[in-house]
């Protein structure tokens, strides 16, 4: 990740520094944000769009106990390697 400097009056430093602080994250990410949401990325309608295909393509699947998906693929694996 490329590295850049900046010159930023130190007042505003310190409230960036302390709202960080308060959001529990870095400088860093707290800067980011902004940019991102003034460029527009990433895209929100994007997101959305992958959002709301995501639910079509799992519309259909129904209910299901992912504990039990797993103990049947592990048991399908498990039997090949016997046979093996």
């Amino acid at each position: 990740m490329p590295k850049v400097m900046i010159s930023i009056p130190a007042e505003l430093l310190d409230h960036v520094d302390r709202e960080a602080g308060m959001r529990g994250t870095t400088r860093r990410a707290f800067l980011q944000e902004p940019a991102r949401r003034e460029l527009g990325w990433p895209d929100p309608a994007k997101i959305d769009a992958a959002l709301l295909r995501g639910r079509q393509a799992l519309a259909g699947a129904g209910a299901f106990e992912s504990a039990q998906l797993i103990r049947v693929e592990r048991d399908d694996h498990d039997a090949r390697d016997r046979r093996c």
